[in-house]
């Protein structure tokens, strides 16, 4: 395509912001930043239509036509612009379906993906420990001293639930033997599956779930990584939450990949099953359609969080939570684009081992069996 062919237009996704004194700019869809001159700001507002270059240079007509196809291209480069003659990516068209969520949701929500995380565990918790010598780690407390206090009832020691809330715990120790079909059904189905439905008069069907969803509308899905459990291949699987079954998606993950896709937390890797759970976004942009709701999807994926570990708790297996996984890799493996459905968090589980103790994780080697710390 000759050059007085080409058409230029600005992506929508972007975020301009001052860093160290510098003007950002920032196509958030893209995750590629740029300093630039302000100047760019009246090309890129020039351009919110497709642009033909001699238009361009007309507008630009004090700078010569060489300066402005330069500039052109390095918009382009630093992901900017976008020329007609180059594949569109299909994340923009996805993002524009978040309507009145953008910038906001969309901006946090790429801008927090595929996060490095420490290569070496242990090495971070060092890094953590000589920090504390010189700034303590701040306590979980806070009180009002002077305050006018009231003493509470303690609550009755006794009983299977309140046992089950204390024996929770973020374990990184499991037992080789595999997690019976049993187990791992029932915390799915207390955990993630429709328990009834309602009918709300002039919309339809709402699931009901044994956690609170914002506007009953529950946009997560989950997918199930099989490792060791009686009577279940191995491989990837999708929980369909109605018909409390698993559908086959792939094959499963080696234990190398695995394990840095997890944040680098090995231990996790040796759980007998994961849990992954993606939000499909617009069952909640079809009710909610301000940036708001986008902390209420996050704050479900806490309430299915903290569901799933009681449950495993209480049927006696050991179960963790992480939100350091690396987002792409994870959403390539289940098929789903990263937008409409994203993944948001990873739980899993395992049978407890025979010699249960505390310990830090600061303590772990790569060479050493993960102890099971308390918190």
């Amino acid at each position: 395509m000759c050059l007085q062919e080409l058409r230029y237009r600005r992506y929508d996704a972007l975020v301009l912001y001052w860093q160290d004194g510098q003007l950002v700019f920032e196509n958030y869809a893209l995750r590629k930043q740029v300093y630039a001159a302000p100047t760019a700001c009246s090309i890129l507002d020039y351009c919110g239509e497709w642009r033909a270059f001699g238009e361009i240079a007309s507008f630009l007509r004090e700078y010569s036509e060489s300066s402005v196809l330069r500039s052109l291209q390095e918009l382009c480069a630093n992901g900017l612009m976008e020329r007609s003659d180059r594949k569109g990516d299909q994340r923009f068209a996805a993002v524009k379906l978040w309507a009145g969520w953008n910038p906001a949701a969309s901006f946090f929500h790429f801008s927090t993906k595929d996060v490095e995380f420490a290569r070496d565990p242990t090495e971070a918790i060092r890094r953590l420990q000589l920090r504390a010598k010189c700034e303590p780690m701040p306590l979980p407390l806070k009180e009002y001293p002077g305050a006018r206090r009231f003493r509470l009832p303690r609550v009755e020691t006794h009983g299977e639930f309140p046992s089950v809330l204390r024996e929770r715990r973020t374990w990184r120790m499991y037992g080789r033997e595999a997690v019976s079909l049993d187990k791992m059904a029932q915390t799915l189905e207390l955990t993630f599956g429709i328990q009834g439905w309602v009918h709300v008069p002039g919309l339809g069907r709402a699931a009901m779930k044994t956690s609170p969803s914002g506007g009953a509308l529950h946009p997560i899905e989950a997918y199930v990584l099989v490792q060791r459990v009686k009577g279940l291949r191995p491989g990837i699987y999708h929980y369909r939450a109605e018909g409390h079954d698993l559908e086959w998606i792939r094959e499963g993950i080696a234990r190398p990949v695995l394990e840095r896709n997890l944040g680098n937390q090995w231990w996790f890797a040796r759980s007998a099953f994961l849990v992954l759970m993606t939000a499909v976004v617009g069952r909640m942009q079809w009710k909610y359609d301000y940036a708001r709701a986008y902390r209420v999807l996050l704050a479900e994926a806490g309430h299915l969080g903290q569901t799933f570990c009681l449950t495993a708790t209480w049927l006696g297996l050991a179960p963790f939570c992480t939100m350091a996984q690396r987002d792409t890799k994870w959403e390539g493996w289940l098929g789903i684009d990263g937008v409409l459905e994203t993944i948001v968090y990873v739980l899993g589980a395992g049978t407890r081992p025979e010699q249960m103790r505390d310990a830090h994780i600061g303590m772990i080697g790569k060479d050493k069996t993960p102890p099971a710390p308390r918190r």
